[in-house]
């Protein structure tokens, strides 16, 4: 998520799990076993079956992020496990600690070795991030004016590599709200009711993928992606159009897929629809703009 400060980046982050399916007792069993090998307790600091959210501060050390230490032990992205991983003002993290998320991102599990042994954990987490545009945070905000120099605004954003952003599925601009409203009396969309559609969506991914290891979308092999993402020609030749226009890369594409698939179990779709596949392509076109 990408905004100026005070649009409701970390709020938004915050409410993630309470949208989020619970978890099954095979996942919750094993958010206990890597718990219980950090040395933790879930009493007070997560309820039984709510999902782990982690925030860690932007001068966490590799090792508190990865995993590690003397004896190999779990760090954030292992406690984050069946979860969310929240990363806020991600430039300000170290780039050693972000280039380290590029592999356990893709593989959902962290191999860590030490001379007192080798230890391998699992890490299939949700990764949320928030930046600003600029260091002063306001660059494009029709209320404030940005006092950064072009060279400050290239240096800020080089901090984030594009490997890392290409592992980013959704890239969302959250602008700040206006004083109406925030002064609405209105109520939005409960997560109540947002939870009933995930949930409704992941059971039909579910469905989709008995027998398989794996049973949602984000972990889908390309083999599977061939198989139930699969596009007409006419929504093939747009995603073509669309791969070229915004030189975007192989890995971007089987992620473009991915996420329409989602949308259209959100959209409860048997197939990828023209709509589905332009959302989808549209979450991959912010970074470019803003870091290109």
């Amino acid at each position: 998520m990408i905004g100026p400060p005070g649009s409701g980046k970390s709020m938004i982050a915050k409410r993630i799990p309470t949208i989020m399916p619970p978890p099954t007792s095979d996942e919750f069993l094993e958010v206990l076993s890597i718990h219980s090998a950090a040395g933790r307790t879930l009493q007070g600091d997560m309820p039984w079956g709510v999902r782990p959210f982690r925030s860690p501060h932007h001068t966490v050390s590799d090792v508190a992020l990865l995993g590690g230490g003397t004896v190999p032990g779990p760090g954030e992205i292992s406690l984050a496990h069946h979860g969310v991983l929240f990363l806020d003002e991600l430039p300000e993290f170290k780039r050693s600690a972000l280039e380290v998320l590029r592999q356990p991102l893709e593989e959902g599990e962290v191999t860590i070795s030490r001379s007192a042994g080798k230890v391998t954990l699992p890490c299939c987490f949700m990764l949320v991030a928030a930046l600003n545009p600029c260091p002063c945070g306001y660059l494009g905000d029709a209320a404030h004016s940005c006092r950064c120099s072009p060279i400050q605004i290239q240096r800020y954003r080089a901090r984030i590599s594009g490997p890392l952003l290409d592992r980013i599925d959704l890239h969302v601009e959250a602008p700040a709200l206006s004083v109406s409203e925030l002064r609405t009396l209105q109520p939005g969309e409960s997560s109540a009711a947002i939870r009933e559609r995930v949930t409704a969506a992941r059971q039909r991914q579910h469905a989709r993928l008995a027998g398989c290891k794996i049973s949602v979308n984000a972990r889908l092999p390309h083999a599977l992606i061939r198989k139930h993402c699969a596009l007409d020609g006419s929504l093939g030749d747009l995603l073509q159009q669309a791969m070229e226009r915004l030189k975007l890369s192989a890995r971007a594409y089987d992620r473009i897929l991915k996420v329409a698939r989602t949308i259209a179990d959100l959209a409860d779709s048997e197939k990828i629809q023209a709509p589905h596949l332009l959302e989808a392509i549209q979450y991959r076109s912010l970074d470019r703009n803003l870091f290109q």
